[in-house]
């Protein structure tokens, strides 16, 4: 049986993705940083797919704004190993959104927390897998990055350059890799009907991302599709970017109905 680590699997674009991988047959290893949350998803994951093994991990990625824990990564890879488990695939799927950051309203401490998260610690997540994927002949990481390394939106300048920073590390990471038959790709959402998007109708109702060129945005499923192309369909594929935005990357501005 092959094993699946997904970061941040919860709730929105995280449980779509274990949901693929468990109807696909994996062993579901997910992760949260709430640990109610994780034992009742854990105890959902198992009713949905009782022919599956679903282990949660409640974990944070950091100790506070300037520090990863490093040391609660090494124990949940040391708990794995304990367990004789070894991680075939790594989906990086948690994220700190960095929403609302204002360039003169906010501390230093804010932007570090959002690159840490979203940078350190996936780098961190990535050496401890990879190390494992090496010794048994390969292994499949995919980033969940976004269409904002590309394309830049109000307050969010954190998460843009950690995103675009990813990029350069999952390339990075994908050439280094390689020669141990690692695969490192990332898939490239837009916005997503995610519960923000439930929760605030009026606001998605107009705002300019949500008009594609296919005329919809993308949903849980759509991302989990392309995660799970990279991680299992795709043997000759490395550094590689696929983005599910509807088109909105293509676009120089959204075609917006009178």
């Amino acid at each position: 049986m092959k094993t699946v680590l997904i970061t941040g699997a919860c709730t929105n674009t995280g449980v779509a993705i274990a949901e693929k991988f468990a109807s696909e047959g994996y062993r579901v290893i997910f992760t949260g940083r709430d640990g109610t949350k994780v034992a009742n998803k854990e105890a959902e994951y198992r009713k949905q797919f009782p022919d599956c093994e679903i282990i949660g991990y409640r974990i944070d990625s950091l100790i506070d704004e300037r520090t990863v824990d490093e040391d609660a990564a090494k124990e949940m890879f040391s708990d794995l190993d304990r367990r004789g488990i070894t991680v075939d695939v790594l989906v990086l799927n948690a994220a700190d959104q960095g929403l609302g950051q204002k360039i003169f309203e906010n501390p230093l401490t804010d932007f570090m927390k959002v690159i840490n998260t979203n940078m350190i610690w996936n780098y961190l997540l990535c050496e401890l897998a990879a190390k494992r994927m090496k010794e048994v002949g390969g292994g499949s990481i995919v980033f969940v990055n976004s269409n904002t390394a590309y394309r830049a939106i109000p307050d969010r300048i954190a998460y843009e350059a950690s995103k675009g920073g990813q990029l350069g590390m999952m390339r990075g990471l994908a050439f280094d890799l390689g020669k141990y038959n690692i695969r490192i790709n990332a898939v490239l959402p837009g916005m997503i009907k995610t519960d923000r998007w439930v929760k605030n109708p009026d606001f998605y109702k107009s705002v300019p991302s949500r008009f594609t060129p296919l005329g919809d945005v993308a949903v849980g499923e759509d991302v989990a599709d392309a995660v799970y192309y990279f991680a299992a369909c795709s043997r000759n594929t490395t550094g590689a970017e696929l983005t599910v935005d509807g088109g909105n990357t293509i676009q120089l501005y959204p075609i917006i109905p009178q």
